[in-house]
């Protein structure tokens, strides 16, 4: 991965996001803001699940009234999570005549292609500054190409179809997508808000569209960046267009926060983009969150499904026991373990691995060997395999990071 890009830092709440710090992961639900208590519940699980900043729309006045009433509850719950604004339309109404909404919120989002037509653009857009100014907060400059302002778009349509040899179509919105954003950034600082509460963000849906884009930004200014492919899609579509976007601009070291915008699905929770998230960022390197586990896809040698049921098992140990682990060992994220289905890869795998374990294939010896720190410390058989294996995992958890916690 390459090195981040040198930014100034943004504070949004407790949250610092910069080259200097950790990519922020964030979500953003999608309950009716007025519903205070689906509201709550919905970033209670978000943060449950590691966003560390939420989102939520604030389109009318019920929204507005609610907003205080959310961030109460949640802080007498000790949720200290920021709390983002998301406003359209009529955020300078809204921040205006709701000044407490407008001081208890983290940070505001807006999108210049929707804060006001024609002459009332720039005034409405300077309210929104004047009010983040006000009340000493940043704001998230959020360009997409869905509601792009078509102002600026018709001026690059126009300049465009006069040339000799005229660029794209694509390359126009890209241009005028960059130009939204530098320059309602450049006015959004005339007004008086510093680079330090300035985010940006220039979401598009088309993969290779939304990279272009980003990599244009970046090298044209120095301004915290927010990734995201926006409108995903759902499922399988949504999660592998999402990795493969984020990762490619992460690995070039741009991108200081990152959200997985999914198109919800029956019984699969809000949180699953929070997991998401976080699950780009350990594979990529960029972060740590938890143990990861390297298991077997499984093959025809594989015919017991006792390696996916072990896979299973310590995975869920791992989830049930991070937030004890995590506090004691800080450094039990980066711990490798591998479950591996037969002698093919299982040995080299486990030995490459923390600690690891080789389950028996089609017509091997029915043993597991387990190896810690590359070298085999026991084999394993019968029928207390699993229950034998995480005792050795909890038991190497403690003797590994208990002392590298001690105090001197």
């Amino acid at each position: 991965m390459n090195q981040r890009r040198c930014t100034p830092v943004v504070k949004i709440g407790s949250v610092l996001m910069g080259a200097e710090h950790p990519i922020v992961v964030q979500s953003m639900t999608n309950t009716v803001t007025a519903n205070i208590p689906a509201t709550v519940d919905q970033i209670r699980s978000l943060v449950q699940a590691g966003s560390e900043m939420v989102r939520i729309t604030i389109n009318d006045q019920h929204a507005a009234e609610a907003v205080p009433h959310i961030i109460r509850q949640l802080r007498a719950e000790q949720i200290m999570v920021p709390i983002v604004g998301d406003f359209h339309y009529n955020g300078h109404i809204l921040l205006t005549q709701y000044p407490e909404m407008a001081e208890m919120l983290a940070k505001y989002r807006i999108n210049p292609g929707n804060v006001g037509k024609g002459s009332r653009r720039d005034t409405q857009f300077a309210q929104i500054i004047q009010a983040a100014i006000r009340h000493q907060k940043p704001v998230r400059i959020g360009v997409n190409w869905g509601s792009l302002d078509p102002q600026i778009l018709a001026q690059k349509m126009d300049a465009n179809a006069a040339l000799a040899m005229p660029l794209s179509d694509r390359e126009m919105m890209i241009e005028a997508m960059l130009e939204s954003a530098l320059t309602s950034a450049a006015y959004a600082e005339e007004l008086g808000l510093k680079k330090t509460q300035i985010v940006l963000s220039v979401k598009m849906s088309e993969l290779q569209d939304m990279v272009t884009v980003y990599q244009r930004l970046a090298a044209s200014c120095d301004y915290v960046l927010h990734l995201g492919l926006t409108e995903a899609g759902a499922g399988v579509k949504g999660l592998v267009g999402s990795a493969a976007a984020l990762g490619i601009l992460i690995q070039q070291g741009i991108g200081d926060t990152i959200r997985v915008s999914l198109t919800p699905e029956t019984d699969v929770p809000r949180s699953r983009e929070v997991a998401a998230c976080k699950e780009l960022l350990q594979a990529i390197g960029a972060r740590h969150f938890r143990p990861s586990v390297t298991s077997c896809p499984g093959c025809g040698r594989t015919d017991s499904d006792y390696f996916i049921r072990l896979a299973a098992d310590v995975n869920a140990h791992i989830e049930q026991k991070i937030n004890e682990w995590r506090p004691q060992y800080p450094d039990v994220t980066k711990l490798k373990i591998a479950v591996m289905g037969c002698v093919v890869n299982g040995p080299g795998e486990s030995k490459h691995a923390n600690i690891g374990i080789s389950l028996p294939g089609l017509r091997e010896s029915p043993v597991a060997p387990v190896y810690v720190d590359g070298r085999q410390m026991t084999t394993l058989k019968g029928d207390h395999i699993t229950q034998e294996f995480i005792q050795i995992l909890d038991a190497y958890v403690r003797s590994r990071y208990e002392s590298s916690t001690v105090s001197i």
